[in-house]
């Protein structure tokens, strides 16, 4: 009974410690952001569209964290940027701006304040 009331209570000490870091409820690459909320999701698209956007839906925080959203073209990093997540339902994007000759495979790595991996978005440009 004793073990057992000691597990209960590091359960309880431990929970907000596991449960603090969030999920990505959704997560697009996308040509738009209106209203908060991408307008398409782009898996493949001409590398002459300019800008493109990384568009993150946060879920869990149990306290305000940031994600960072790292940028790859080929296996080159090509920008990273840490964004706040401020409550426990949180929309956040960054962008990119686009070369017409920067096309090939691209992906968005999403990453936790601990640099965790949370998910990967991969996406084409395309000559137009």
């Amino acid at each position: 009974m004793k073990n057992l009331l000691l597990v209960v209570l590091f359960l309880l000490w431990s929970a907000p410690v596991f449960g603090a870091e969030p999920q990505v409820a959704e997560g697009v690459i996308t040509t738009e952001i209106v209203e908060r909320a991408p307008v398409d999701s782009v898996q493949t698209y001409p590398a002459n569209v300019d800008k493109i956007y990384c568009f993150t839906r946060l879920v869990g925080a149990e306290e305000d964290t940031t994600v960072t959203h790292v940028w790859y073209y080929g296996g080159e990093e090509m920008s990273r940027m840490t964004l706040p997540v401020r409550s426990s339902d949180w929309r956040t994007w960054s962008s990119k701006n686009i070369l017409p000759e920067w096309t090939g495979d691209w992906r968005v790595e999403v990453l936790s304040a601990e640099g965790k991996l949370l998910m990967t978005l991969p996406f084409v440009l395309t000559r137009s």
